[in-house]
């Protein structure tokens, strides 16, 4: 292995970690948003769910 080739593989190697780093980030933020979603759904969800199981509880006092 030649020197050239050697600070070519330590290139590679610097640009694979910090990829894999970002990705790493990009993976944790989508999983942010996946939650934030299942959230909002079951929100939404237990929202129409109260109306179907409840119709008389609208107006009345």
């Amino acid at each position: 292995m030649t020197d050239e080739d050697a600070q070519a593989m330590r290139r590679e190697n610097t640009y694979l970690k910090a990829r894999n780093a970002q990705l790493q980030n990009d993976v944790t933020s989508l999983g942010g948003q996946v939650l934030r979603m299942q959230q909002e759904l079951e929100r939404l969800s237990g929202r129409h769910t109260g109306r179907v199981s409840d119709p008389l509880s609208g107006g009345q006092s």
